[in-house]
């Protein structure tokens, strides 16, 4: 059984229309004592980053996240989601994150050939190295974005974007995944995404 932690920000029913899609049984959880109840979790997430953490403290889901994250089983992040498993953002302020990934969360520089903030459509994602979540892939194929801020660390990147500057889209550390991308928003490609996270 694959949760989806709602923690009051961003659009749930489209990831769990595309995990329904698939056909794999898919649950909103809004308890956070019942995500240890969960085979697999995916972490959503739009909007700020630290009105995000914010949320995530007061529902007390951010205990519950790092708990699960601890146990082994698979956790993904997606969008800001993603951003919220590294250890810190620059948007509005300076804000800490869940910590599990090494890494910090910056701004788009439109002073190094970016076009325009955000950074809102398709793109390449190059592999980087072989993960569970490309699994069947291409080396290099296209993924749907929409955000501002990015992953500049990529000392856990399995897969590598450009925009003005190399950026982590796809990260994973033993248990823990993230995409900075929409895998439901990605057609044929974000669905084998959701799938090989399904089946890893």
């Amino acid at each position: 059984m694959l949760g989806i932690v709602n923690y009051n920000i961003g659009n749930l029913a489209s990831v769990q229309n595309a995990i329904l899609k698939l056909g794999s049984k898919v649950a909103i959880e809004k308890n956070p004592q019942n995500l240890k109840n969960y085979d697999r979790l995916i972490l959503p997430g739009v909007g700020a980053f630290g009105d995000a953490m914010e949320h995530l403290r007061i529902s007390g889901m951010q205990e519950a996240v790092l708990e699960f994250a601890k146990s082994g089983k698979p956790l993904l992040g997606i969008c800001l989601g993603m951003q919220l498993l590294f250890g810190k953002s620059y948007e509005f302020g300076e804000h800490l994150g869940l910590g599990l990934l090494k890494g910090e969360v910056v701004k788009f520089d439109s002073s190094k050939g970016v076009r325009k903030i955000p950074h809102m459509g398709w793109n390449c994602v190059y592999k980087k190295t072989e993960s569970l979540l490309t699994r069947g892939l291409e080396d290099s194929f296209y993924l749907y974005f929409v955000h501002s801020f990015y992953v500049k660390n990529l000392e856990n990147a399995v897969g590598v974007s450009n925009y003005g500057a190399d950026f982590a889209s796809i990260v994973q550390k033993d248990n823990v995944f993230g995409i900075q991308p929409h895998p439901e928003k990605s057609h044929n490609v974000g669905l084998r995404i959701l799938k090989n996270f399904i089946e890893c």
